[in-house]
C-alpha cells in the first residue's frame, strides 16, 4: 500500500530527517543552507544536481559529508583530459580458472557503482566520458559488452565544474545539462561564516557525522515525495514559467524574445513539480504553494535557457530574465487564466 503524503507521521519522517542531515551537515560545513536544501530537495526527487564555483568553496566536503549523513557509499571520480569510459564505469578483464584451465570474462566495476558519485569538474573530461556519465544518470545502468550492469539505488550524481580557467576544457552542452535537475551556484560566504570557517579549520579538533538515513528509508521517502498532490492551478503556473522562455512561440514576452536564443524543454517542468513536492515535505507541509514552485525556478531553469550574446554582453544573465518571468507570471489562479497572452499560452 502507499504511503499517504498527507498524513501527519509521513510529513513529520521527512522534515525531520530533515533537520536531522542539516545538523549533521552544519558539523562540518558552515553556512551554505540554500545550497544544502537544494541538495536534498534533488537526492528525494531522483535528481542530479550539477554545482558551479570557484575553487576552494568546499564543493567536495559538503558532498562527501552530505554521503555520510545518509550512510550511503560514497565515490570521487576526478575527471581529467585523459580520463577515458572504462575508468569510471568498469571493464571487462579475462580471468583464468587454475582448477579447470579454463578462461572466461569477469566484470570489474568502476566508481560509478556508488549511491552518491561526485564528479569533480566535469568539464575538464572529453566528451566521450562526459556521454558515459550521462548515460548512466538518465537510464541508471551501464552497459559493457553485450551486458547491462544496474547501478546502485538509491543514485545521486552531483557533478562540478569551475566557471574560470576555461582554458583545456569540454563545457558541457546545453542539452547534456538538462539531465541534471538542478544547477545550483555556490557563491562566497559572508564575512561571519568565512570567520567561523577560519576558527574551525585551524584548529586541531575534528568534527564526526553520525548517519541519519539508510538508502532503503532514501527510496521510501522518494517515493513518498511522488505522492503529494498538487493542484491544477500550480501545474499550470508552472508550465506558464517554462513556456514562457520558449522564443518564437506564441504568448511569448517581448523581453524574451529579445534576450534568449533557445527556452526550456518538457523536463523543466517535470523538474519543477517534482522539486515543489520535495520542497513542502522537507518544510512539513503536505501541499505544494506558489512559493515553492518559485523558489525553485531559478535552479531548474538557469542551465535550460540560453541568453543571446547581444543581451549577454550588457550584462544580462538566466537569473535576471527568470526573476523577471516571476515577476510578470500573475500568481493568483484567476488572474493567470484571464490573462489574455497566457491564454494564448495555453491554447498553444
Amino acid at each position: 500500500m502507499p504511503t499517504d503524503p498527507s498524513s501527519p507521521a509521513s510529513i513529520d519522517r521527512l522534515h525531520e530527517a530533515h533537520e536531522k542531515i542539516v545538523e549533521q551537515l552544519s558539523r562540518v560545513i558552515v553556512g551554505q543552507r540554500q545550497v544544502i536544501d537544494e541538495l536534498l530537495i534533488s537526492l528525494f526527487s531522483r535528481g542530479h544536481c550539477l554545482l558551479e564555483g570557484v575553487p576552494g568553496l568546499a564543493k567536495t566536503l559538503l558532498i562527501s559529508t552530505l554521503a555520510k549523513s545518509l550512510d550511503l557509499s560514497f565515490s570521487r571520480i576526478q575527471f581529467t583530459p585523459d580520463l577515458m569510459p572504462g575508468d569510471i564505469v568498469g571493464t571487462e578483464v579475462l580471468e583464468e580458472d587454475r582448477g579447470s584451465g579454463g578462461r572466461h570474462l569477469r566484470f570489474l566495476e568502476g566508481p560509478l557503482f556508488a549511491n552518491v558519485i561526485l564528479a569533480d569538474e566535469i568539464n575538464r573530461t572529453p566528451p566521450k566520458t562526459q556521454s558515459a556519465l550521462l548515460e548512466a544518470m538518465q537510464e541508471r545502468q551501464v552497459s559493457v559488452g553485450r551486458t547491462r550492469h544496474r547501478l546502485s539505488d538509491p543514485f545521486f550524481v552531483l557533478a562540478t565544474q569551475n566557471p574560470i580557467e576555461q582554458e583545456g576544457t569540454y563545457p558541457l552542452p546545453e542539452a547534456q545539462q538538462d539531465r541534471f535537475m538542478f544547477k545550483v551556484f555556490v557563491r562566497y560566504p559572508s564575512f561571519d561564516e568565512e570567520f567561523e570557517i577560519a576558527r574551525r579549520t585551524t584548529g586541531a579538533a575534528t568534527a564526526e557525522v553520525e548517519p541519519v538515513l539508510t538508502a532503503a528509508e532514501i527510496i521510501g521517502l522518494q517515493k513518498t515525495v511522488r505522492e503529494v498532490p498538487i493542484s491544477d492551478h500550480l501545474a499550470r503556473y508552472a508550465l506558464a514559467l517554462v513556456r514562457q522562455t520558449r522564443v518564437g512561440e506564441q504568448g511569448v514576452p517581448d523581453f524574451v524574445s529579445d534576450q534568449l536564443s533557445w527556452g526550456a524543454g518538457p523536463r523543466a517542468v517535470q523538474f519543477l513539480i517534482l522539486g515543489a513536492k520535495a520542497r513542502a515535505l522537507l518544510e512539513g507541509r503536505s501541499h505544494v504553494t506558489i512559493d515553492d514552485v518559485q523558489a525553485l525556478a531559478a535552479p531548474v531553469l538557469r542551465h535550460r535557457i540560453v541568453v543571446g550574446f547581444a543581451a549577454e554582453s550588457e550584462g544580462v544573465t538566466a537569473d535576471s530574465i527568470i526573476d523577471r518571468l516571476i515577476e510578470t507570471t500573475p500568481a493568483r489562479e484567476d488572474d493567470l487564466t484571464r490573462d489574455p497572452r497566457f491564454q494564448t499560452i495555453f491554447a498553444s
